[in-house]
């Protein structure tokens, strides 16, 4: 597989990840992980490949109203310094793909089997989580997402849906943020340990082709069943969490 095969690649997983307000960093280290590519390099490219899906897709939850910062702070505050120390601790690659591995899975399996949606009204009056709460959760997803170096929007958001947290769209809309901000605290703690020399092209042409992907993922976010979206993300993690056990079991 060619440059141009990999750069397809990620501009299809930007597409269907953006679109239920997800980064995509799991699919891109599956991706990635089937080269011979220094390790550093690969957290750091999904890291970044983050970012940038994820900047516009929280531009357009904020333009829409998706965002309701009093839920989402508690949770997005404390998952910083969470997954800056993930990002840093050292871990073996068997390790961490062994563990990205499982944890896509499940993740996969709650996104398919809990499918009931229930309408806003509904979900405010059971989903009364304190400030403390919340708080737990981020800062466990955080480190956890640091650990891997991915955004955590796959591990938060099963978890929201599994809690009624929110309606479905308010979920992907605070997934992206939490993406955005762990996957920041992610860069600077792959950076602080950096030991070898990156290829800055190919990093900068996954960029484009996830900036293009995401950009009109974060916009279809807005129009699509939340069923079809669950479901659509689902596959992709199940796949993408077997294929990195299948190599590296």
């Amino acid at each position: 597989m060619g440059h141009w095969e990999i750069f397809l690649l990620f501009l299809i997983i930007a597409f269907v990840y953006s679109s239920v307000g997800f980064g995509g960093g799991s699919s891109y280290l599956a991706v990635l992980a089937m080269y011979s590519l220094p390790y550093q390099e690969i957290r750091l490219t999904a890291l970044i490949c983050n970012v940038i899906v994820v900047v516009g897709g929280v531009y357009i939850y904020i333009k829409n109203k998706q965002i309701n910062w009093k839920k989402v702070l508690p949770i997005t505050l404390v998952s910083v310094p969470m997954a800056y120390l993930g990002a840093i601790l050292k871990i073996s690659q068997e390790t961490f793909f062994l563990i990205l591995g499982i944890t896509l899975i499940i993740a996969a399996l709650l996104l398919w089997i809990k499918t009931e949606t229930k309408n806003e009204e509904i979900i405010s009056k059971e989903s009364k989580y304190g400030v403390l709460g919340n708080s737990f959760l981020g800062g466990g997803i955080g480190f956890l997402s640091g650990l891997v170096g991915i955004g955590g929007g796959i591990f938060l958001s099963p978890l929201l849906n599994l809690m009624k947290w929110d309606t479905p769209r308010k979920i992907a809309a605070t997934s992206s943020v939490f993406i955005l901000v762990n996957s920041v605290s992610g860069i600077f703690g792959q950076i602080s340990k950096l030991s070898v020399e990156m290829d800055y092209f190919r990093i900068l042409s996954l960029c484009l082709a996830v900036f293009i992907g995401g950009q009109v993922g974060s916009r279809m976010s807005l129009k699509w069943n939340p069923l079809v979206i669950k479901r659509m993300t689902a596959v992709l993690v199940l796949v993408a969490g077997i294929n990195v056990l299948i190599k590296y079991w």
